[in-house]
């Protein structure tokens, strides 16, 4: 199977926390869109230094990654952040990688958002059996 890209928006939470409590207008909430890659085999999310700065997500805690080769990496960890793909949320935090590193959409979302990875197409989609709104599971 190839790499899988889906249209994702990301939005700073807290702004929107901010904006439902009349304290900033919804025009000073921070979100960009963004093709990021699906990594099913990622647990959490992982934006780079520019989106972090673009978006200015507050540093949270310092967290420990497995990486593929099995070498442990720290990395930041900033949030929160409200994902968007099509009618679907989730709200998360993310590992930043270094500035130009490719962002990618890890299996935590993936599973708020009901969303699958539909390997002939090649896409990212919402879970068909559900399509209207995400189902999760509770065991």
């Amino acid at each position: 199977m190839g790499l899988v890209y889906a249209d994702i928006e990301l939005i700073n939470a807290d702004d929107l926390a901010l904006a439902r409590k009349h304290i900033i207008g919804e025009e000073e909430i921070k979100s960009m869109h963004l093709n990021m890659l699906a990594d099913s085999g990622a647990f959490m999310m992982a934006i780079n230094e520019n989106i972090q700065e673009r978006l200015q997500l507050p540093f949270l805690e310092k967290r420990k990654a497995i990486m593929a080769d099995g070498t442990i990496v720290e990395y930041d960890t900033v949030g929160p952040i409200m994902v968007k793909f099509k009618n679907r949320t989730a709200t998360c935090n993310a590992f930043v990688l270094n500035w130009d590193a490719e962002p990618l959409l890890g299996a935590i979302p993936m599973e708020e958002m009901d969303v699958l990875i539909h390997p002939q197409r090649q896409e990212l989609i919402v879970n068909p059996e559900h399509p209207d709104y995400a189902v999760l599971k509770m065991k």
